[in-house]
C-alpha cells in the first residue's frame, strides 16, 4: 500500500472524508450528513475497497466500520497504520464494547463512535480533527520552508561552528547592516556573501563582486565610481561604476584591506552619505547599496599600523562573520567531499547512479589522510583534491595514490615503496600500518599457494575486501605453483 504524498486540498469544501461501511443505509446517511455540512464524501462498501481508496486519494479523515465481512475494521486500521500514520481515522460500530474501543485506539484510531451516534457530536469532532491536522500541516511546512531558506545549500557543514555561523547568517541576511566577513583564504567568504544577498530583500537585484586587490588604485576608483566622458585621456565616453550598477542590490568587496587611502575615503562617504561622485563629475549620485566586505587580513592590526582608516573599519565591522578554517571543522570533510563529488561527477558525466548522484568515494585510508591533513588552502584546496580525484579515478573507490603528491608529502606519506625495501627511520604511522598489512597479506597468500579465495577465508575477510587491499597495497599476485 502506498500513501498519497500530498495533504488533501479543499479550496471549496471543509475537507474530504472517506466512509468505509458494508451497510448501504449507514454509508448513505453519513454521506447526506457530511455533504450538508460542506464536506466532500467518498464511499467504500468493504475493507478492501477502502484500502484501495486510501492508497490512491489523500483524505482529511476516514470513518471506518468495525464489523465488515471481508476485512474487519481492525484489520483495515492495522494495514493503514503500517504506511500512513497521519490520516485521522474514526472507528464506528454497533457494538459499544470498551475493549474494542481500547484496542482500536492502541492500533492508531483517533476516536471511537458507537451506533447510533450523536450526529452533532460526530460533526463537531470531525471538524475539530481536520482543523487540527491542517494547522499541524501548515506549521510543519512553514518550519520546513524556513529551514530550506536558511540552509544555504552551497555552504556545507554540520559542525558546531558551522551551525552557529549559518544561524548568524540567517539572522543578518534580512537586515540592511554592513557586514564584514573574516577568514583565511579558501574558507568560502564569497559563498557566504552570496548567501546573505540571496536570502535578503535585495535578492532580486544585482550582486556585484569586486576583488579589491586585483586592480591598481586609479582603475579601481573608475571601476567603483564610474567616470564621465573626458575625465581622463582614455575616457572617450561616460561609464557607470559598480556602485551605480549595484543600486538597490549588494556590492561585495573581497580583500577590502588592500584598498588605497583615497579609495578608503570615498568608500566612507558612500557608507555615510549613501552617495558618490564619479571621476570628472561635480554632482553626486545617490545610491542604496548594501556593502558586504571580506578580508583574510587583520584589519584591526592594519588600523594600528596606519594602513587602514579607523573610521572606515568601524563602519564596515558592524556585524562580523568569522569563518572557521577547515582544520577546525574536520568533521565536515566527508560532507564536503560528497558535495564536490556530486558536482564534478555531474560536470564530467562520470560515476553517477540513476538519480544523478555520485557513487565515487575515497577508500578508508585515503579519507583518513584527508582528515589528518592540515588544509592550509582550506575548502578550496579540498575542492581541488576532489576534482582531481574525479578526473583520475578508474573506479568508484578512490585509492590513496590518487591524492596529490604534495598532500601526501605534507603528511609524511611516501608511496610506491617496493617489496623488500625497509621503511625509513622517519616513516609515518600510515606507512608503518600499510607495510605491516602488506607483509601479512603477502605471507598468507604464499601460504595458501596464491589462492585469493583461501587467503580471504583464512584472514576472515570478504574476498572483495582482500582484492581491494591487494590492489591498494600494490601486491604482485603470482599464479598457483609459481615460485
Amino acid at each position: 500500500m502506498t500513501v498519497p504524498s500530498t495533504i488533501p486540498q479543499t479550496a471549496r469544501s471543509k475537507g474530504r472524508v472517506l466512509v468505509i461501511d458494508d451497510e448501504s443505509d449507514i454509508r448513505e446517511g453519513l454521506e447526506l450528513l457530511l455533504t450538508s455540512e460542506g464536506y466532500d464524501v467518498d464511499l467504500a462498501q468493504n475493507g478492501t475497497e477502502g484500502l484501495q481508496k486510501l492508497a490512491s486519494v489523500a483524505y482529511d479523515l476516514a470513518l471506518l466500520d468495525l464489523m465488515m465481512p471481508d476485512k474487519s475494521g481492525m484489520e483495515v486500521l492495522e494495514e493503514v497504520r503500517k504506511h500512513d500514520h497521519d490520516t485521522p481515522i474514526f472507528m464506528i460500530t454497533a457494538y459499544g464494547s470498551v475493549e474494542a474501543a481500547v484496542n482500536a485506539l492502541k492500533l492508531g484510531a483517533n476516536d471511537y463512535f458507537s451506533k447510533p451516534w450523536d450526529n452533532e457530536k460526530l460533526v463537531i469532532e470531525i471538524g475539530r480533527m481536520i482543523a487540527g491536522r491542517r494547522l499541524e500541516y501548515e506549521n510543519t511546512h512553514l518550519k520546513r520552508a524556513l529551514v530550506e531558506r536558511y540552509s544555504f545549500p552551497n555552504i556545507i557543514g554540520r559542525s558546531e561552528g558551522m551551525v552557529r555561523l549559518l544561524d548568524l547568517v540567517g539572522q543578518v541576511a534580512s537586515s540592511r547592516s554592513t557586514i564584514l566577513i573574516t577568514g583565511e583564504t579558501g574558507t568560502g567568504k564569497e559563498l557566504v556573501a552570496k548567501a546573505i544577498h540571496a536570502n535578503s530583500p535585495r535578492a532580486g537585484q544585482m550582486f556585484v563582486p569586486v576583488n579589491s586587490g586585483s586592480l591598481p588604485p586609479d582603475l579601481l576608483e573608475s571601476t567603483l565610481f564610474g567616470h564621465v566622458k573626458g575625465a581622463f585621456t582614455s575616457a572617450v565616453q561616460s561609464k557607470k561604476g559598480y556602485f551605480e550598477v549595484a543600486d538597490k542590490g549588494t556590492i561585495f568587496f573581497d580583500e577590502i584591506g588592500t584598498l588605497g587611502p583615497e579609495t578608503q575615503i570615498k568608500m566612507l562617504r558612500v557608507i555615510q552619505e549613501k552617495e558618490f561622485i564619479p571621476l570628472g563629475a561635480t554632482d553626486p549620485i545617490k545610491v542604496d547599496v548594501r556593502i558586504v566586505a571580506a578580508t583574510n587580513a587583520d584589519l584591526a592590526q592594519l588600523v594600528k599600523e596606519g594602513k587602514f582608516r579607523e573610521d572606515l573599519y568601524y563602519r564596515l565591522n558592524v556585524i562580523n562573520i568569522a569563518l572557521p578554517p577547515l582544520r577546525d571543522r574536520k568533521e565536515d570533510i566527508p560532507l564536503l567531499v560528497e558535495h564536490f563529488f556530486d558536482y564534478y561527477c555531474r560536470e564530467n558525466g562520470k560515476f553517477l547512479d540513476g538519480r544523478g548522484k555520485s557513487v565515487l568515494h575515497f577508500e578508508a585510508d585515503a579519507m583518513q589522510v584527508l582528515k589528518e591533513h592540515n588544509w592550509p588552502g582550506n575548502v578550496r584546496e579540498l575542492e581541488n583534491v576532489c576534482e582531481r580525484a574525479v578526473v583520475l579515478a578508474s573506479g568508484p573507490a578512490v585509492p590513496v595514490h590518487v591524492l596529490p603528491d604534495a598532500l601526501l608529502q605534507a603528511n609524511g606519506i611516501r608511496l610506491n615503496r617496493g617489496d623488500g625495501i625497509p621503511l625509513p627511520d622517519d616513516a609515518s604511522l600510515f606507512e608503518i600500518v600499510n607495510d605491516f598489512e602488506r607483509r601479512v597479506i603477502h605471507e598468507r597468500l604464499e601460504k595458501c599457494n596464491w589462492s585469493q579465495t583461501e587467503a580471504a577465508e583464512s584472514l576472515h575477510v570478504p574476498l572483495s575486501t582482500l582484492n581491494q587491499k591487494i590492489k591498494r597495497l600494490d601486491i604482485k599476485i603470482r599464479k598457483k605453483g609459481e615460485s
